[in-house]
């Protein structure tokens, strides 16, 4: 007899099967939220992740009031070991970027335009080295990392990641309370059915066995069900993203990993399902006179 399908007898029992009443429904809607948000999750995650990287050996170098200097500066960062690249930020996009900032009083104020330089470092060279060998022609210059610039940002990206995390987790306690309502208004419909079968000589476990199969057909269809609508809306979402050109430096934002545990997801979903109806069912038994 498959395991996905009820038998004749088990339907003339406990009438039920798949998409049939409303906890596979339940189920399924429930599916599709987590699918979404565990899917939004790891995108963040893994958008953290990538920025990370990327700016791990990204610097800026930065004099003030040397915007004269910044060609000079740029060239001096490039003659030493261990930098890969050193390009000069032109004085108008600084100056651009003031004026944004403080409006048309950027100009009028006569502030000091900055030489800045962005530097990119070999893997495992030592910035304080490439800082303090700058230092030497050019005394008030400071290396800073662009990582730590983007720390706050990195770090909300992983909170928010950590977040859908926490949201997953909620629904899921919230389709197993289900599963236990649902159960119980079961085994309560079914008093004369599971009292001939105690009658007949049926224990607990195989009683349990039985609503147990159902609610796996039940959860397993729903879970199915819900997944399969969120795997539609995710993957138009993303030929959206691509056609847009809206995805971080043209990479994906579910990597394979990402992928496997979203499909995972409906299963494991099933199985905690099955198994919250089970231990439902020989409580309620055991609780039963």
């Amino acid at each position: 007899m498959s395991s996905w399908k009820l038998g004749a007898s088990e339907k003339r029992l406990i009438p039920g099967g798949p998409l049939k009443g409303p906890t596979p429904w339940l189920i399924a809607i429930m599916t599709f939220v987590m699918m979404l948000v565990a899917a939004a999750g790891l995108a963040v995650s893994g958008a953290a992740g990538r920025l990370e990287t990327a700016s791990a050996d990204d610097y800026v170098l930065q004099l003030p009031g040397g915007a004269a200097q910044s060609e000079e500066l740029a060239t001096a960062a490039r003659e030493l070991n261990g930098v890969g690249r050193a390009d000069a930020v032109p004085t108008e996009t600084i100056e651009q970027d003031l004026a944004r900032w403080l409006g048309p009083t950027a100009e009028e104020a006569g502030l000091p335009i900055p030489a800045m330089v962005e530097v990119q470092l070999a893997p495992g060279t030592d910035p304080e080295r490439i800082e303090e060998a700058i230092q030497q022609d050019f005394e008030d210059a400071a290396l800073t990392s662009s990582q730590a610039a983007l720390g706050p940002l990195i770090g909300s990206l992983r909170t928010l990641a950590w977040l859908a995390l926490g949201l997953v987790l909620l629904v899921g306690l919230a389709a197993g309370a289900a599963v236990v309502l649902a159960t119980r208004a079961s085994l309560s419909a079914n008093k004369r059915t599971i009292a001939v079968m105690h009658g007949m000589g049926a224990t607990d476990t195989q009683v349990a066995s039985l609503f147990q199969r159902r609610m796996m057909v039940e959860a397993l269809s729903g879970a199915l069900l819900g997944a399969g609508a969120a795997g539609l809306l995710l993957i138009l979402i993303a030929g959206v993203g691509a056609i847009g050109g809206q995805w971080l430096a043209g990479v994906a934002p579910l990597g394979l990993f990402a992928i496997l545990a979203l499909a995972l997801l409906p299963f494991i979903a099933a199985f905690i399902a099955t198994a919250v109806a089970r231990g439902a069912v020989m409580q309620a038994l055991r609780a039963a006179p």
